[in-house]
């Protein structure tokens, strides 16, 4: 399957402007918290890189299979063109961060047990942590299969099985916690998602995707 014509169809320009504007707020209302600012982190599967752009860190990765990642990347960000498997281009123990949004469900099971496989060698051991952003099938139902590019089915008990099984140890699970795509009705607007970044309320109601924090043991 080619990636970048794929993304292409299923994001408008102005569609990805406006997720710029959201991550933007996430980072900084919420995923800073977890991110040393002098430490280095890892955005696998960047994809438009919102995540990786805005995060504040020491040093920044970017890896993905998609050649336009790079055109996407700020200028402080090394992007790697790499399999989630197969990092060979970073050093063992170097990561603080691993971040990895909506990208599980796009892959194998046999393959997500690769990727974390990979993900505890890069990251530092005493504390080097994972988080994970997953659309949660518990709460979608039948929507999931709605993108075509969707295999693999996952729950926020699967996903914190895959990271027993792989040597992690889960600091935190939120079943509920952002809505299921940025397509949906609401939040939209930045000011709303910070609004609903501060009222947990809300993600009970609205959040159909999971979110774990990992540390390797």
């Amino acid at each position: 399957m080619e990636i970048d014509a794929l993304y292409q169809v299923r994001f408008q320009s102005g569609e990805i402007e406006n997720k710029k504007k959201l991550w933007k707020v996430l980072c900084k209302h919420y995923f800073s918290r977890y991110v040393d600012k002098n430490g280095c982190v890892l955005d696998l599967a960047a994809g438009y890189c919102e995540f990786i752009n805005n995060i504040e860190a020491g040093k920044k990765i970017a890896v993905d299979i998609n050649p336009d990642t790079v055109d996407y990347a700020a200028p402080n960000v090394q992007v790697v063109k790499a399999k989630s498997s197969q990092m060979d281009e970073i050093a063992s123990n170097s990561v603080n961060v691993i971040f990895i949004s909506n990208f599980f469900e796009h892959i194998s099971k046999e393959e997500i047990v690769l990727t974390l496989n990979e993900c505890k060698r890069m990251l530092s051991g005493g504390g080097g942590k994972i988080i994970i952003l997953q659309p949660n099938i518990k709460y979608i139902g039948a929507d999931y299969w709605d993108f075509f590019d969707h295999h693999t089915p996952l729950t926020d008990k699967s996903i914190k099985e895959a990271l027993e099984l792989t040597g992690f140890h889960v600091d935190k699970i939120i079943p509920r916690f952002l809505p299921y795509t940025t397509k949906s009705k609401i939040p939209q607007s930045p000011w709303l998602v910070k609004l609903y970044l501060y009222m947990p309320i809300m993600w009970k109601i609205m959040g159909k995707q999971l979110l774990v924090i990992a540390k390797k043991k």
